[in-house]
């Protein structure tokens, strides 16, 4: 739809002008950098940064009935540029030029409500937000898109050049980088680091096809991120693990998709968000809080975060309730099938610390809360949530088994509906579903399978039959037609079918 068709209130807000005034802010020391430069840790006292725009209180001039308005008017515009995460362009890269933005199809993802069983199972109404429909079938391209938007920005004015991207991984972030990153080459370059044997072939297989260089060092992903740190404060990369400040950005946008989905009506409403590095829950909460210090919103939602006993420092650090009393320590994680979050040591922990806090000052009453789970029941669930009309990966098996646990916890009311978070496709992790079926988890993972889960296919081959179709090596006609038909009596026998009368 063309700009002159839209109303004349909202023609002079559809396409946004480059604007703002963003800066790094040092969440420890307060010191502001300018964004020419790729930056990922503050060069006066290395702490993490946060992207802030100095000049968003123009955003709070224009009421949030327009808002509202302008971006449900905006999903009906035909520039590329403004399809996905950028059409909350002033709240996510506001001094981006729309030809610097790229786009592969990422966001507006939709959200898919429980079906009844599944609901009565849980005991509340529930969603999930299916990121796995992304691009590179992941959450991680949401953030990949902004960070590489803004590179190829300052590749344009000329601020850089001949950039190599790196980043470690766990699987997910390796495959939507290299992605991202091919579709700008010659210009950028990638490199990706994964911890040897705790990828699944399907995510190895990702930035192998996209062309980067990927190596496997020994460790966890926890070591990895050690040797990307080294090689961003040593050498001229572009780091784009969520240390990077515009990967939250990005991220930001899955807030505003959900506000927009339920037409900013997000009153009774809680979601729950699997942890991992702690990008995605602190990109999450800094969305909703925009959307509501500008009026677009008027409450905050609940926001859970979920880990596994394996893996759950922040957990760990929010059950201690004084917060004067909190420490942070990281641990050492243990085999899980959610492998996106089986990280010991999040880099965004200190923007957990400021985000949670502002938040709940700002909801004036708690509004985030954590919850761990056992890897069982992330598999139990997630087998649970697919053999009713889902496509959950094992972090959206967390999320369930989250939510479950915040019920059993009365962190979630009876009123309240529930937007579970499912980060990736659930393809990526088909081996854990093979490995559940065929009880092969190695003890580490303290996962047995339940008798009602498992399934396995059956072969179907009739002893009577003494030849059966190959490949290349059709039966005769009437052989064949013998073949179709003891066959399928085999099957409706099987199934117990009664015949039609």
């Amino acid at each position: 739809m063309k700009v002159e068709k839209f109303p004349g209130r909202i023609q002079p807000y559809l396409l946004p002008k480059v604007d703002g005034e963003i800066v790094y802010r040092c969440l420890l020391c307060n010191k502001e950098f300018d964004i020419k430069k790729l930056l990922y840790t503050c060069p006066v006292c290395g702490s993490v940064l946060l992207l802030e725009d100095k000049a968003a209180d123009r955003l709070k001039k224009i009421p949030g009935a327009v808002w509202r308005d302008l971006f449900d008017y905006r999903k009906m515009l035909n520039v590329r540029a403004m399809r996905g995460i950028y059409r909350y362009h002033e709240f996510i890269g506001p001094i981006l030029p729309l030809d610097s933005i790229v786009y592969l199809g990422e966001g507006d993802t939709p959200v898919i409500e429980a079906n009844g069983l599944l609901q009565n199972k849980v005991g509340r109404k529930f969603y999930f937000k299916n990121d796995g429909q992304n691009p590179s079938a992941s959450f991680k391209d949401r953030g990949m898109a902004s960070a590489l938007s803004y590179i190829n920005y300052l590749i344009g004015t000329g601020s850089v050049s001949e950039i190599l991207a790196v980043c470690a991984s766990t699987g997910d972030t390796s495959a939507s980088a290299a992605l991202y990153a091919s579709y700008l080459q010659p210009k950028i370059k990638s490199a990706v680091l994964l911890p040897h044997k705790k990828v699944t072939p399907q995510q190895l297989a990702q930035p192998l096809g996209s062309g980067a260089a990927v190596f496997e060092i020994p460790g966890v992903f926890d070591d990895c991120m050690k040797v990307v740190e080294a090689l961003s404060e040593n050498y001229n990369v572009a780091l784009l693990n969520s240390k990077n400040a515009w990967r939250i950005l990005g991220q930001e946008s899955y807030s505003y998709e959900i506000a927009q989905q339920f037409d900013y009506d997000i009153d009774n409403k809680a979601l729950v968000v699997p942890i991992g590095n702690a990008g995605n829950i602190t990109a999450i909460i800094s969305g909703f809080l925009k959307f509501f210090e500008t009026g677009i919103i008027t409450t905050l939602p609940k926001i859970i975060g979920v880990q596994s006993v394996h893996a759950d420092p922040v957990f760990r650090y929010y059950l201690e309730p004084d917060s004067k009393k909190r420490v942070f320590e990281p641990v050492t994680v243990r085999p899980s099938v959610a492998q996106a979050a089986m990280i010991g040591n999040p880099v965004s922990m200190p923007r957990v610390i400021h985000l949670v806090k502002k938040y709940n000052e700002t909801a004036r009453e708690q509004r985030v809360f954590f919850v761990d789970v056992t890897e069982q029941s992330i598999m139990d669930w997630q087998l649970t949530a697919n053999r009713n009309g889902h496509i959950v990966c094992t972090q959206g098996g967390e999320s369930l088994a989250g939510l479950v646990e915040a019920i059993a916890d009365g962190i979630v009311e009876k009123n309240e509906e529930v937007i579970c978070d499912s980060t990736a496709h659930a393809l990526k992790f088909s081996g854990f579903q093979e490995m559940y079926f065929e009880d092969r988890f190695p003890e580490g993972y303290e996962i047995r399978p339940k008798r009602e889960f498992r399934n396995t296919p059956r072969l179907v081959r009739p002893k009577v039959l003494k030849e059966v179709p190959e490949p290349g090596k059709p039966l005769p006609p009437k052989q064949f037609e013998e073949f179709v038909r003891i066959t399928s009596e085999e099957i409706a026998s099987i199934l117990d079918l009664k015949k039609k009368h």
